[in-house]
C-alpha cells in the first residue's frame, strides 16, 4: 500500500496498534457503497475505461453480498476496512481493482463511510425513540386519572397526573428526536472526492457521487471535508443528552418500584434476583441503563479531547473517533429498546400513588393561594400557611383535618369552602394554566403529542428498521 518508501517492515506492535479493522470492519458496507459510487462516477467521467469500470462494479457487488452474508475473513495486516476490501477486490478481478482509488484518499473515504454508517445507524435510533415517544403517550392516556405526589428536592411539593409527568418525558424524548434529526441533517454532507486534503487533479464530479449516495450537499471545502468530525461530536453530545433522560427515568423506576415507595411494580423479565436473598426483585435493567449512560458520557468527551488540539487536515489521532461513536449508538439503541419492552408491560400502582400525594402537606400552596383571592398578599399567605402547616404537624394531622375554627384562628379570611379547595382532586385539576396537571390539560397535551406522532413518518428505510 505505502511500501515503496520504506525499507524496513512494520514493528509487529505498531502493526496491531495501528490497525484499525476491529472497529472499522463495521462500515464495510458503507465502505462498499462509496466505492460502487465513486467507480461509476470515474467511468463516466472516462477516468476508467467503462470495462473497467462493468468489472470493478460486478466485484464489488460480490463483495457487498459477501459483507452481508458475514463471509469475509479480515486481515490485520492490511490495517483497515478500505485496504482489506480493496485487496480482495484486486485478487478477484485483477489489475482493474488497482483502479479504484484513482482520485480518492482513505482520509475522504473514511469520513465518507463513517456518515453513511451514521445516517443508517442514526435514522435507526430516532425512529425507536419516536416509538418511545408513542409508548409514553400511551401510558399516559391509559392513566390519565391516577394522581400521585409531585416532587422538589425529592421532598412532596404539588401533586400531579401520573400521566402529566410521563408526558414531561415525552417532551425530553421530543427534544432528543429533533437533536438527532438536527444532527443527522448536518451530517448529510458529501466529503468524497476531497482526497488527501487538498481535492484532486482528475476532472471528477463530486455532485454526482453525492447524488448516487443520496447525500443533501457537498462539502465545499476539501480541508474542512477531511478533518471534521463535527457531525459525529454533535451525534454523541445528542446521545449523550438522550441517556441523561433514560438515565432519569431510571432513577425514578428504582425509586418507585422499591418497597418504600411501591408505585409500580416491574415486570419480572425486566428484573433479576439475588445469588443469596431468594426474596429480591432487582431494577437491573433500571440501574444498567443509568449506569451504561456514564459510557455514553466518555465516548462524547474522548472524541473531544482527541479533536481539541488537531492541526488540518487528517491526523491518526482521528482514528480513534469511530469505536467510541459506534459504541454510543449501539448502547444508546439498546437501552431505548429495553425500555420500548419495560413500559408497557410495568404495573402502576394507583392507589399507592393516591395514598402519598395526599401526604406531606401538598396541598399547602393551594391553600395560600385561597388566602390570596380572598385579599391576603401572597407573601402574607404564605406566612399564615406555615404557622398552619406547623399546628398541623405538631398534631400529626392533613391541613384539611384542622377544624374551622382552628384555621379562622390564624387566618379569619378562611371560610367553609376552603375544605373543597383542599380535597387532592380538586388540587390537581385547579391547576388549568397552559402546561398544568389539570384534567383537561393534561388531555391537550395527550392530543397534541399523538397528532405530531401522526405526523411523524420513519426515517430509516424499512429494510433495516429491524436490523439487531
Amino acid at each position: 500500500m505505502w511500501g515503496g518508501r520504506f525499507t524496513e517492515p512494520t514493528d509487529a506492535l505498531v502493526q496491531r496498534v495501528n490497525a484499525s479493522i476491529g472497529v472499522d470492519a463495521a462500515m464495510a458496507e458503507e465502505d462498499l457503497l462509496g466505492s460502487l459510487a465513486h467507480v461509476r462516477m470515474l467511468a463516466r467521467r472516462g477516468i476508467v475505461t467503462a470495462e473497467e469500470g462493468d468489472a470493478i462494479v460486478a466485484g464489488l457487488e460480490r463483495l457487498l453480498t459477501d459483507v452481508r452474508a458475514g463471509a469475509i475473513t479480515w486481515r490485520e495486516d492490511l490495517e483497515d476496512v478500505h485496504m482489506n476490501l480493496e485487496s480482495l477486490l484486486t485478487e478477484r478481478i485483477g489489475p482493474a481493482g488497482g483502479k479504484l482509488h484513482t482520485a480518492r484518499s482513505r482520509n475522504d473515504q473514511v469520513t465518507t463511510d463513517a456518515r453513511l454508517y451514521l445516517r443508517r445507524r442514526g435514522s435507526e435510533l430516532r425512529d425507536l425513540v419516536v416509538e418511545l415517544r408513542r409508548v409514553l403517550v400511551a401510558l399516559a392516556h391509559e392513566h390519565v386519572d391516577v394522581i400521585m405526589p409531585g416532587y422538589t428536592h425529592l421532598q412532596v411539593a404539588q401533586p400531579v397526573r401520573f400521566s402529566h409527568h410521563l408526558l414531561a418525558y415525552h417532551e425530553m424524548f421530543r427534544r432528543d428526536q429533533g437533536r438527532l434529526e438536527d444532527a443527522l441533517a448536518r451530517a448529510d454532507v458529501s466529503p468524497l472526492g476531497a482526497g488527501a486534503l487538498a481535492g484532486t487533479t482528475f476532472d471528477i464530479d463530486r455532485h454526482l457521487t453525492a447524488d448516487l449516495l443520496d447525500f443533501g450537499a457537498v462539502a465545499a471545502n476539501s480541508l474542512d471535508a477531511v478533518s471534521d468530525r463535527d457531525y459525529m461530536l454533535e451525534t454523541l453530545s445528542a446521545l449523550a443528552i438522550l441517556m441523561m433522560h433514560l438515565s432519569r427515568l431510571s432513577e425514578e423506576l428504582i425509586l418507585w418500584s422499591s418497597a418504600e415507595f411501591g408505585f409500580v411494580t416491574l415486570s419480572d423479565a425486566y428484573t433479576t434476583g439475588s445469588s443469596i436473598m431468594p426474596q429480591k426483585k432487582n431494577p437491573d435493567v433500571c440501574e444498567l441503563v443509568r449506569g451504561k449512560t456514564g459510557r455514553v458520557y466518555g465516548s462524547l468527551v474522548g472524541l473531544l479531547t482527541v479533536m481539541k488540539g488537531l492541526p488540518l487536515a487528517y491526523n491518526k489521532d482521528m482514528q480513534e473517533d469511530k469505536e467510541g461513536l459506534f459504541d454510543a449508538l449501539a448502547t444508546a439503541r439498546d437501552c431505548v429498546r429495553l425500555y420500548l419492552g419495560m413500559l408497557p408491560r410495568m404495573t402502576v400502582n394507583g392507589a399507592r400513588m393516591r395514598a402519598a400525594a395526599g401526604r406531606g402537606y401538598s396541598n399547602a400552596t393551594d391553600l395560600a393561594d385561597y388566602l390570596v383571592r380572598r385579599g391576603l398578599p401572597f407573601r402574607e399567605a404564605h406566612h399564615v400557611v406555615g404557622r398552619l402547616v406547623g399546628v398541623a404537624v405538631e398534631r400529626g394531622v392533613a391541613l384539611e383535618e384542622l377544624p374551622l375554627g382552628d384555621l379562622q384562628a390564624v387566618a379569619a379570611a378562611i371560610g367553609p369552602d376552603v375544605y373543597e379547595a383542599l380535597e387532592l382532586d380538586a388540587v390537581v385539576d385547579a391547576r388549568r394554566s397552559y402546561g398544568g396537571t389539570a384534567r383537561e390539560r393534561v388531555l391537550e397535551q395527550i392530543a397534541a403529542a399523538a397528532a405530531d406522532l401522526a405526523a411523524t413518518a420513519p426515517m430509516a428505510p424499512a429494510a433495516t428498521r429491524e436490523e439487531p
